[in-house]
C-alpha cells in the first residue's frame, strides 16, 4: 500500500508543528530530550508528509496494533470521564459545547492524566504478555 499525501497528512503536520511549538513553550527540555508520540495508523498518520514531519523532529512512535482501542489513552481514560461529565447536558451552540470542553479540561489535575499514562504502560505489557491479543478493559 503506498504512503501517499492527503489533505488530512497536511493537516495533521500543521497539527503537530502546534504541539512542537507548546512543548518547546511548555516544556522545553522535552524537545531536547526526545519525544515519544502514540498515534494509530490512520492514514494522515501513516503518510509520506507525516513520517518525513516525524523524521525530520526525530520523533520516535510509540508502536501500537492496529485496532486496539483497548490501548488507546483516549478510549481507556479520557472518555468515561467526559461523558459522565457531559451526561444529561444540552447545549444551544457548538460554541457552548466548547466553552464547556474546555473548562473541563482546563479544571483536571494533572493526576488525571499520570494515572491515564500510567494505566497505558501495564495495559501495553499485558499486551505484550497476550503476544499482542486483545487487553480487556
Amino acid at each position: 500500500m503506498s504512503k501517499r499525501i492527503t489533505p488530512f497528512a497536511s493537516q495533521y503536520c500543521s497539527t503537530l508543528d502546534r504541539l512542537k511549538e507548546a512543548i518547546r513553550r511548555k516544556r522545553p527540555g522535552l524537545l531536547r530530550r526526545g519525544v515519544v508520540l502514540q498515534h494509530d495508523n490512520a492514514t494522515p498518520h501513516s503518510a509520506n508528509l507525516t513520517q518525513q514531519w516525524l523524521q525530520r523532529y526525530d520523533w520516535e512512535i510509540l508502536p501500537r496494533p492496529a485496532h486496539s482501542p483497548d490501548l488507546a489513552p483516549s478510549d481507556l481514560h479520557l472518555f468515561g470521564p467526559l461523558k459522565r461529565h457531559l451526561g444529561g447536558m444540552a447545549f444551544e451552540t457548538e460554541d457552548d459545547l466548547i466553552s464547556e470542553l474546555r473548562n473541563w479540561f482546563d479544571n483536571l489535575d494533572v493526576d488525571f492524566f499520570r494515572v491515564g499514562i500510567n494505566s497505558l504502560l501495564s495495559r501495553w505489557q499485558t499486551c505484550i504478555d497476550l503476544h499482542g491479543d486483545y487487553v480487556e478493559k
